[in-house]
């Protein structure tokens, strides 16, 4: 009870905060909406990497997953949502909810197809196989015309006689059709709502079972095997739980930003997300949280010097590699010699 009275009220003041963020500054709103969309992100990343000791470099496939097929069902089902639902908040609301569900179950989804068959292998070789899905993802939304392809997917015209296209065609004249961008849904309530949501999700679940079957894959897996817990189902779940909030969080950037390129999900984003949790500390949720905001803020104070941000913000992370290699609120583990 009083977890659930603490979550509503987390929730109420998200709420009440974002009541008074019309007037913010476009360019700090911006910032804001990715520090979020950023949590989200290192917070469903620990649950895997930190908390069953795995090690996925694939989040950001997931995330694009959550991104394109939210942006699609958007735009391509526009019609769809206006006719039943309204444009009003009531409607926009009910049909975010929607588009972001259905963006976290493919994305959870596609973690089940990924998950069940890679997670039987270790360290290096997981990573390598999700580093794989992550690309294949990417290489397939680039061949894919009905989401504009590598040119980026901005929304889809919706010709009179039911054909559907997210690029333009070559000669508009010759029918009629209707150009639906991607909606603007998200906001600074929608993306701090789900920073509730993930880290009470993660709280509570690893104070139950699960959460102790999380740990005793992390701590040892073998130990853990011949004690008779199914290390296959933990882990299973552990990153189907964290693909769903990827996708979620991929369907909050699409639709902020309201343009989708392929390019936002490479290797690179993984990269950046992979970051967050080492730095922040294997298995902290706090330490995570607190790195997800330094390394979305850092590279905007260091936009005036652009030709030198990048070597700064690299030499940045690894001073504090070699001076807290446990990362921010990690835990360092230390050999104990017996007293003889």
């Amino acid at each position: 009870m009083k977890n659930k009275l603490l979550f509503l009220a987390s929730l109420s003041f998200v709420f009440i905060i974002s009541l008074f963020t019309d007037n913010i500054d476009p360019y700090y709103y911006t910032i804001l909406i990715y520090i979020g969309i950023n949590i989200i992100l290192a917070s469903s990343l620990n649950l895997i990497n930190g908390y069953t000791g795995q090690f996925s470099l694939g989040h950001a496939g997931f995330m694009a997953i959550g991104a394109y097929l939210s942006a699609s069902i958007s735009t391509y089902f526009a019609p769809f949502f206006i006719n039943n639902f309204g444009t009003g908040v009531f409607g926009d609301t009910i049909s975010f909810v929607i588009v972001l569900i259905i963006g976290g179950i493919a994305a959870a989804f596609a973690g089940v197809i990924v998950g069940v068959p890679s997670l039987r292998l270790k360290g290096d070789y997981l990573a390598i196989t999700t580093l794989g899905f992550a690309e294949i993802i990417r290489v397939i939304i680039q061949s894919l015309d009905v989401v504009g392809a590598s040119q980026g997917f901005r929304g889809a015209y919706i010709f009179e006689n039911g054909v559907k296209a997210a690029i333009i065609p070559a000669d508009m004249s010759t029918v009629p059709y209707e150009f639906f961008t991607i909606p603007k849904y998200t906001n600074f309530f929608w993306a701090f709502g789900f920073v509730v949501v993930i880290i009470f999700f993660i709280k509570n679940l690893m104070s139950s079972s699960y959460g102790r079957g999380f740990l005793a894959v992390k701590d040892d897996e073998i130990a853990a095997e011949s004690m008779g817990v199914n290390t296959t189902k933990f882990k299973v779940t552990a990153f189907v739980s964290g693909a769903f909030f990827a996708g979620i969080a991929g369907a909050l950037y699409a639709h902020f930003n309201l343009y989708l390129n392929p390019e936002d999900f490479n290797f690179l984003k993984s990269v950046e997300i992979v970051v967050m949790v080492i730095l922040g500390g294997m298995g902290s949720m706090i330490g995570v949280i607190i790195a997800a905001v330094l390394l979305t803020i850092l590279p905007e104070f260091l936009r005036g010097i652009a030709e030198y941000r990048m070597i700064i913000y690299a030499l940045l992370l690894i001073v504090m590699m070699i001076l807290r290699p446990q990362g921010l609120f990690g835990v360092q583990i230390r050999s104990r010699k017996k007293k003889k």
